[in-house]
């Protein structure tokens, strides 16, 4: 990207209130590579080329996606400068048709490390965003100087986003530590129902009390109802007005259906960021050479309206009981 400033048209407004935000999320950068490109050196720019068409052709597929939203929907899309900055372009300028949200933070560490290091608020300003996004691993059990230092620039991340009206998206992962592992014999499910809704809590309001106030908190998905309520709480402490939405974690159908039948129904969890549950398969299909461009578009379209449709309907409490569904089947 250059650094000589180009005119832009003015920033687009956020979703409204009561509208659904459905975030399809493409802006993962080191994970693509090496997952599902198989690069393990710097990209040639063959390889450049290639995974920005691919992040092109997820945007298409969202296009089309928004023509068939149900009312109350307001699609987005999470895409990085890297390799997205045609989409970047293209959604800035789609008139609100589509909610623009950009990552600040580099790529593959596991601290927060701002993208472009100190020329970080150059890039954010670059492209009118609705929103600006950061990428948090955090968890009580973590190192303490570690914590505070990222907790640091976090927290200037804040400030400039309320400074420059751009709402701030903070997605936040909870890793288990090493205690967390052994108190739940290092078996995933029981950490995430047993102890990641509690540390998620803790994790937010250390975050909050030093000076890190996001407008959302991109959150892993919760089992249960409960859970889900007090991380709202948490989000919302002391008079806050965060609202919180559902990541996909590249999770099974099943397992983010039950999230978002979870969620959806608590008032100020307002939507959804689902990004390689829905792409992935379609992208590798498509970069093996068993579907063509326009196979590839469809399915992520198909993927991106099951999920959508899933949650309005979970939202407005139109869902069967859970002993009653049956599977979605994926596409």
């Amino acid at each position: 990207m250059t650094d000589v400033p180009l005119a832009h048209p003015e920033k687009a407004e956020a979703a409204p209130d009561g509208q659904a935000l459905l975030i399809l999320a493409a802006d993962h950068r080191n994970s693509l590579e090496s997952g599902l490109y198989g690069i393990t050196a710097p990209p040639t720019p063959a390889q450049e080329a290639r995974i920005c068409a691919d992040k092109l052709l997820i945007y298409q597929a969202l296009l089309d996606a928004a023509e068939k939203l149900p009312a109350g929907a307001q699609p987005g899309i999470l895409i990085d400068e890297q390799y997205g900055a045609d989409v970047v372009e293209l959604a800035a300028r789609s008139g609100g048709a589509v909610d623009l949200a950009v990552p600040i933070e580099a790529s593959g560490s596991d601290w927060f490390e701002f993208a472009y290091g100190d020329r970080w608020r150059r890039h954010a300003e670059f492209f009118p965003a609705d929103y600006a996004k950061v990428l948090v691993r955090d968890n009580p059990g973590f190192d303490a100087g570690r914590r505070a230092r990222q907790a640091k620039d976090l927290a200037e991340v804040s400030s400039w986003a309320a400074d420059t009206g751009r709402p701030l998206i903070l997605e936040l992962l909870v890793p288990a530590g090493d205690s967390d592992k052994q108190a739940v014999g290092d078996d995933t499910a029981r950490y995430d129902a047993e102890l990641r809704p509690g540390l998620t809590v803790s994790v937010i309001e250390y975050l909050q009390d030093h000076g890190v106030e996001p407008a959302i908190w991109k959150i892993e998905g919760l089992e249960r109802h409960e859970d889900t309520v007090a991380v709202l709480a948490a989000a919302r402490r002391d008079a806050r007005t965060a609202d919180c939405i559902v990541l996909g974690r590249h999770a099974t159908h099943g397992r983010l259906d039950h999230w978002l039948k979870v969620a959806a129904p608590v008032p100020g969890f307002v939507g959804f960021a689902i990004g390689r549950s829905i792409w992935w398969d379609a992208l590798h299909a498509h970069l093996y050479h068993h579907s063509t461009d326009g196979e590839t578009r469809g399915r992520i379209t198909g993927q991106y309206l099951d999920f959508a449709r899933y949650y309005l309907t979970a939202r407005d409490g139109a869902l069967a009981p859970a002993w009653a569904q049956t599977p979605r089947t994926q596409r």
